[in-house]
């Protein structure tokens, strides 16, 4: 009996050096509730947390929060390059109409005084080598000048003897071509507008205005002098 028991001890104290071997093996023992033996990582861990450091972190960009300020000379080359691309550049974008509206404007008239100056101007001229040369030859008339008489309800062969129709039709020649020319001064000034105004919204792009914008009315009173009597009336002012 007492073999049996001393057989069972040596197991068990056996079995207890085998789990405290495995347990140191592993990593850590614990000796009591409060005390723990950590074991340094192998060459395998060590090689694994090494690559993780070495790894870059990723750098991020920098968002600029810098509200928008233009430029007032970009925006006036914006707008010397294309009209309207100042008003862009500003972020006005509600003028946009008004330039392109303008522009097409200016455009239609130059187009269309153009167009009857270069009509008025043949009829004119032929009409001048027909009286000079086809006068008694009504098949040989030119069918420019023709046109213009018969669209002003006319007959053609007055033209060949009246000086009165033919200063009629070089004065309306020389009307539009005045029309003509001043549609391009007028086209020339609203490029020149559009220009400024790109430069002058950019330079008050930020002028700080406050917000008292006021109208006080008081009365005055402008005292008696040598040279006029005592007045009274009114006085105002805008503050702002």
């Amino acid at each position: 009996m007492k073999l049996k028991i001393s057989r069972i001890v040596c197991l068990l104290a056996i079995l207890a050096g085998m789990s405290l071997n495995a347990k140191a093996q592993s990593g850590a023992v614990i000796l009591d509730a409060d005390t723990v033996i950590v074991a340094p990582p192998d060459s395998a861990v060590q090689a694994v947390l090494h690559a993780a450091d070495s790894v870059s972190q990723p750098k991020f960009k920098e968002i600029d929060m810098k509200p928008f300020k233009p430029n007032p000379t970009k925006a006036v080359i914006y707008s010397a390059i294309l009209p309207g691309l100042g008003q862009i550049y500003n972020k006005a974008y509600w003028k946009l109409p008004i330039v392109y509206g303008g522009f097409m404007g200016c455009i239609y008239a130059i187009t269309w005084n153009n167009k009857n100056y270069k009509d008025y101007s043949n009829a004119y001229l032929t009409l001048m080598y027909d009286v000079e040369h086809n006068r008694d030859n009504p098949d040989a008339w030119s069918k420019a000048w023709v046109d213009i008489a018969k669209k002003n309800g006319r007959d053609p062969s007055e033209f060949i003897t009246n000086t009165r129709l033919q200063d009629n039709i070089k004065s309306r020649k020389d009307y539009f071509r005045r029309y003509r020319d001043l549609s391009i001064i007028i086209t020339a000034g609203v490029y020149a507008i559009c220009m400024i105004d790109a430069y002058v919204d950019a330079q008050l792009f930020d002028f700080d205005i406050s917000p008292d914008l006021s109208l006080r009315v008081e009365p005055a009173v402008t005292p008696k002098t040598s040279f006029s009597d005592r007045s009274y009336g009114l006085n105002c002012s805008i503050k702002f």
